[in-house]
């Protein structure tokens, strides 16, 4: 049997994620600091991973990992500002004083998995745009491969083929969601 809870999140309560987030804003100004930013995300979702999760947050965690992928992903070739909006989601995992501090068990990844819920909300557009690329490019080279040809000969044109229609659909997406009073224009 499972259930399903709902709850509403007022602005009071997304102020206090977006206050974590500001506080490591500075930190994305240099190239050391996102790579902070990614490895901070990547060890916190590691530590998680050797604990007994509920399910329910291991589905959430699947799409963080997923973010972190999507921004290491040379192939995907995000702009600096869509990397940058990416990593602002992100900085959250750099604050090991987040709402639920990560060292109180049973309860102590709950806080990042609802801030996970928040943002692949708000980074639908580049999620299913990454999802549809990684998609194709696995299955891409497995066609290639089954034919018999060398999956990095002509790699970049077929890729970036594909990658061009998926940037324009996403960016087409944002823009076409964003009421400029979201929360994801506050803090991203």
């Amino acid at each position: 049997m499972s259930i399903d809870i709902t709850f509403t999140l007022h602005n009071e309560d997304l102020k206090r994620f977006e206050d974590i987030i500001l506080k490591t804003k500075d930190t994305l100004e240099t190239e050391h600091g996102k790579q902070q930013v990614e490895l901070a995300a990547m060890e916190m979702l590691k530590q998680a991973r050797a604990t007994n999760l509920p399910r329910f947050i291991e589905e959430r965690f699947a799409k963080l990992e997923l973010l972190i992928n999507m921004v290491g992903d040379t192939e995907w070739e995000l702009d600096d500002k869509e990397q940058k909006t990416i990593l602002s989601a992100l900085a959250y995992f750099c604050d090991p004083e987040d709402l639920i501090p990560d060292h109180l068990p049973a309860i102590e990844y709950l806080d990042d998995a609802i801030y996970v819920e928040i943002i692949t909300q708000e980074l639908s557009a580049e999620i299913s745009s990454y999802e549809e690329f990684f998609t194709y490019r696995v299955a891409e080279e497995n066609r290639r491969k089954n034919r018999g040809l060398d999956t990095t000969v002509g790699r970049e044109d077929w890729l970036a083929d594909k990658r061009s229609v998926l940037h324009s659909r996403m960016r087409s997406r944002r823009s076409g969601s964003s009421s400029g009073a979201g929360w994801r224009t506050r803090v991203f």
